[in-house]
């Protein structure tokens, strides 16, 4: 039973909002780092790619939130699916919490790759089976955050929603394996596959401190999220008398 005092404690609000306040600076500090200096050894250090020249640094942007919009997703997913099973109010918070952030990822990703198009494929949009995919994402979170308000009971549009994002899921490895089938215009793997990558490493190392320097950024404002959704449902608890004062 002792091994599983932490999971209880994710079911306790007044925990995860403590947990939340505790943390979010240092994520934050950490996140603000690591995207200065990958910046930095992304935008000034790396030389230019042989083929792609200069453009191909769109890449330090494109690939983190890309890559951060199926992650967002799938922990959105999670979380809505554990609300769902142990009826948790904590995990549909946290599921809440991530969707716009989610969005704003997937609305970049997809600006960016289009940004990044026009000079590779000579048009900024194509109806590539990744991109396709990763606007039907965005529509995903938007559906998801429309339901939510749009059900004024909130155990009602806790369950709905919860619903759409675990259903929605399975858009997730569509975007992934589309580019294996040989159809797409986008390139596979370099950085996430076995063996060695094949990006040079100075231009890998600023691309993975990104990808760290991104992940600790949703990490910050899924934290200050999650403590605004935690005081707007717990409102009238008597523990938030006590944070209040």
């Amino acid at each position: 039973m002792a091994t599983w005092t932490w999971f209880h404690r994710l079911a306790s609000p007044p925990h995860v909002y403590a947990f939340a306040r505790r943390w979010t600076p240092w994520f934050g500090a950490f996140a603000a780092l690591a995207i200065c200096v990958a910046l930095y050894g992304g935008l000034v250090l790396a030389p230019p790619d042989y083929q792609q020249k200069d453009a191909f640094r769109m890449v330090y942007v494109h690939a983190p939130t890309a890559w951060l919009s199926l992650m967002i997703y799938t922990t959105m997913a999670v979380a809505a699916a554990v609300g769902l099973i142990w009826r948790m109010k904590v995990a549909h918070a946290a599921a809440a919490a991530c969707a716009p952030v989610g969005a704003w990822m997937t609305a970049a990703a997809l600006g960016t790759g289009m940004l990044y198009g026009k000079p590779m494929w000579g048009t900024y949009w194509v109806w590539d089976p990744r991109l396709t995919a990763e606007l039907v994402l965005l529509f995903l979170y938007f559906g998801y955050m429309g339901l939510r308000a749009g059900i004024e009971d909130p155990v009602k549009a806790d369950k709905a929603s919860a619903v759409l994002a675990v259903v929605g899921v399975i858009n997730v490895p569509i975007i992934k394996f589309s580019v294996e089938g040989g159809n797409s215009l986008q390139q596979t793997a370099t950085v996430m596959q076995l063996g060695k990558p094949k990006m040079d490493f100075a231009m890998l190392w600023p691309l993975l401190l990104m990808l760290l320097g991104f992940l600790l950024y949703f990490i910050t404002v899924l934290l200050i999220r999650l403590r605004a959704e935690l005081l707007r449902r717990e409102r009238n608890a008597s523990w938030i008398r006590e944070v209040v004062t």
